[in-house]
């Protein structure tokens, strides 16, 4: 990240706030990733409802749909970041479900895979590498050149600490839900809450971060590649 960066990446960028905002919207992949990523849970939901609780059959549609997604975008030559995502969570919750027999077993990844983000992302706060910063890093079109720039700039690493307190809060509010169900072999209400607990709770987090953003007015400092975090 240079002094330039914020004319070059975002023109009207005069805060840290509203070079995060652009940054963001560049690495979260837009409604498209994320209803990507959503599809193939409401599938296997779906399916294993109406099937009459067959767990094969849930999880063959759900990976056939995730595959389905990922040709589409071949197809149309785009990125496949966040559909390659999807299809990989998806075989892995398919594997759980068809090798126990349990359907509630698909939801075990996802529910280990939050406990991780979680304490993932409480030791990137505490350790001053906040999870957001490497979002944002991934939005400028230099992180290849430059891939933890954006860490030399005082106030965007404060940003970013405050917008990881909230991916906290999604995990920490999917874990109190999720795993009380998955330990009463809550299928149905597991379906339910897989689906609300997704799309809709990042949303609500993204319009927490959203919130933040708009609201804040930190400035960007003009030669952040001469300092540190800590002002050195």
């Amino acid at each position: 990240m240079t002094a330039e960066d914020p004319v070059t990446v975002a023109p009207s960028a005069q805060t840290v706030e509203s070079l995060i905002r652009h940054r963001l919207s560049v690495a979260l992949g837009g409604w498209r990733g994320s209803l990507e990523t959503a599809v193939p849970t409401v599938a296997f939901v779906l399916v294993w409802s109406l099937s009459g609780h067959d767990v094969r059959a849930a999880a063959v549609v759900a990976v056939a749909l995730a595959v389905v997604l990922a040709a589409l975008r071949l197809v149309q030559r785009s990125s496949l970041q966040h559909v390659l995502g999807a299809l990989l969570a998806t075989g892995i919750a398919a594997f759980f479900a068809v090798r126990s027999g349990r359907a509630e077993a698909a939801f075990l990844p996802g529910i280990l895979a939050s406990a991780a983000f979680l304490v993932g992302t409480l030791a990137s706060i505490a350790l001053r590498w906040p999870v957001v910063g490497f979002l944002v890093g991934a939005g400028d079109p230099r992180a290849a050149e430059d891939p933890f720039g954006w860490r030399r700039d005082r106030g965007m690493v404060q940003v970013c600490v405050r917008l990881t307190w909230v991916l906290v809060a999604v995990y920490v509010v999917r874990l109190a839900v999720m795993v009380p169900l998955y330990a009463g072999s809550q299928v149905a209400l597991l379906g339910v809450a897989k689906v609300v607990l997704g799309w809709p709770l990042w949303v609500g987090g993204v319009a927490v971060m959203g919130w933040l953003l708009v609201s804040g007015h930190t400035p960007l400092e003009p030669s952040p590649q001469t300092q540190t975090p800590d002002g050195r």
